[in-house]
C-alpha cells in the first residue's frame, strides 16, 4: 500500500490545519493508522493513532485537546485536524498504516509509511 500524505503549510500561531493521509494499491482495511512528526535536529515522535475500526484512539499529551484524527472509509483516507498551533508543532508529519496495535507508539508496529509533509507554525 502506497500513502499520501498531505495538506501542510505555513500557518500561523493559533491556526488551524487539517492533514490527510490517502491510501492507494490497497484499501486501509484491517490496518490502523498513526500519524508521527519529525522536527528538526529532534527525533520522530508519535501523534496520533486510529484503529480500523475507528473505536481505538490515542494521542500524545503534547496534543491532547488540540488534534482530532478521524477516517472516513469511503474515501479511504485518514485526516489529522490540528488546531490553536503553535511552534513546537513545526514539523514533518508522516502517517503510517500497520495492524491494530496497544503500542501504536512505537515505530516498529507500522508497516507502511507516507514521505511526510511539512508544517510550519511562524510565531
Amino acid at each position: 500500500v502506497q500513502l499520501q500524505a498531505s495538506g501542510g503549510g505555513l500557518v500561523q500561531a493559533g491556526d488551524s490545519l487539517t492533514l490527510s493521509c490517502a491510501a492507494s494499491g490497497r484499501t486501509f482495511s484491517g490496518y490502523a493508522v498513526g500519524w508521527f512528526r519529525q522536527a528538526p535536529e529532534k527525533e520522530r515522535e508519535s501523534v496520533a493513532y486510529i484503529s480500523w475500526s475507528g473505536d481505538r484512539l490515542y494521542y500524545a499529551d503534547s496534543v491532547k485537546g488540540r488534534f482530532t484524527i478521524s477516517k472516513d472509509n469511503a474515501k479511504n483516507t485518514v485526516y489529522l485536524q490540528m488546531n490553536s498551533l503553535n511552534s513546537d508543532d513545526t514539523a514533518v508529519y508522516y502517517c503510517a498504516s500497520g495492524p491494530s496495535t496497544t503500542k501504536w507508539y512505537l515505530f516498529r508496529q507500522y508497516r507502511y509509511w507516507g514521505q511526510g509533509t511539512l508544517v510550519t507554525v511562524s510565531s
